[in-house]
């Protein structure tokens, strides 16, 4: 019988058919219209962008550039031996993806056979699970302790012989805690891969990617996203065992960072004073929205060493709060889950932002949140 006479989806991966999509972050022109203010009063605390954007070297050098008709170098020689000085080892231990949910993908497709097990320290980044379950793989959820820990115990509990990877994220997405390197360690003697996701290192100063070259089976990914203002160019990188750089250049697409991403790395290098400068400008109005965030009674927020802060909602409901700050143009994160219960994500921003952020959470609270 021909396939299409059952339909198309008939022979579609089952798993895939039943698969939850993952929910992306909306781009500012669909949030301005969603909220009905100009995109020019759109608040966008949402994403963990950051707010001054990209090195002007970078937006002046793509701007200049002639060659976008050649095709990208598909080893990624001028992007690897920049990363080289910035992470501290060699350039035969790196590899950039378009992103690094490109490098979580090519990780998994490596490991994974067919159900095969990876371990997820919940609440955590949901590229995680979202990517395991696009491989065919079966996630394991090991649940945090109530300070957002990892359960290092749990986790080598949950260990089988089907066990392939374990995922880390440090600082963690949403709630802003690192890992100690003391715990990443134990799990590394495991001999299962740890990847050490460091997404928002810039911003904690804290990583273990001096370690990599010290142990096969230790993974760290970073990104450009944060920053350096480059999300929109889709770059990010990983610092693995050489042999793992080895098989990851033989599956991943051979153009997968393109030329605009990788001039961009360059150029953002040649202005890493000024990119430094952004940086700690929002570690400084990350503790001036916290310590603003806590005089509000209906909020309990977490400490951070990202470029967010995760509130609880003390009194009221995250999702009525949520709506209401769309409606002034301010968008943020809500989480209403088993293991994120009643709680928001705030990316920090300038500190304009911080302040319209304030009045109209300062207004909400007064209305009564709920």
């Amino acid at each position: 019988m021909n396939p299409s006479d059952q339909g198309i989806e008939k022979i579609i991966r089952g798993d895939l058919l039943r698969l939850t999509a993952y929910q992306p972050i909306v781009p500012p022109d669909v949030l301005s219209q969603e909220a009905g203010v100009s995109i020019e009063g759109v608040i966008k605390l949402d994403g963990n962008e950051n707010p001054y954007g990209c090195s002007s070297r970078v937006r002046d050098t793509l701007a200049a550039y002639p060659f976008y008709h050649i095709y990208p170098d598909p080893e990624q020689r001028e992007v690897r031996q920049a990363l080289e000085g910035y992470v501290g080892v060699g350039a035969e231990h790196i590899l950039a993806g378009a992103g690094s949910d490109e490098l979580i993908d090519l990780i998994l497709r490596l490991f994974l056979n067919p159900r095969d097990k990876v371990i997820n320290c919940v609440p955590t980044f949901g590229m995680y699970s979202f990517c395991t379950e696009v491989c065919g793989g079966e996630i394991v959820d090991v649940p945090r302790d109530k300070s957002y820990a990892i359960d290092i115990a749990g986790v080598k509990q949950a260990i089988d012989e089907k066990t392939k990877v374990i995922f880390i994220a440090s600082p963690n997405n949403p709630t802003g805690n690192i890992a100690s390197e003391s715990d990443i360690l134990e799990l590394v003697k495991t001999g299962i891969v740890v990847v050490v996701d460091e997404a928002y290192f810039e911003f904690s100063g804290v990583t273990v990617a001096p370690l990599v070259p010290q142990h096969e089976n230790l993974i760290v990914l970073r990104s450009f996203s944060k920053w350096a203002g480059l999300a929109g160019l889709r770059i990010g990188y990983g610092v693995f065992p050489t042999s793992l750089v080895e098989h990851l250049l033989k599956i991943k697409q051979p153009y997968n960072i393109n030329v605009a991403a990788q001039i961009a790395v360059k150029e953002s290098f040649a202005d890493i004073d000024c990119l430094n400068d952004t940086v700690k400008a929002i570690v400084a109005e990350r503790e001036r929205l916290l310590a603003k965030l806590e005089k509000l009674r209906f909020l309990k927020p977490w400490p951070s060493q990202a470029n967010f802060i995760y509130c609880a909602v003390l009194d009221g409901d995250a999702r009525t709060i949520y709506k209401e700050l769309q409606k002034k143009g301010i968008f943020i994160r809500y989480f209403d889950t088993p293991l994120l219960k009643n709680s928001l994500r705030i990316s920090v921003g300038k500190p304009e932002h911080t302040d319209v952020l304030i009045e109209a959470l300062q207004e909400i609270g007064g209305k009564g949140s709920g």
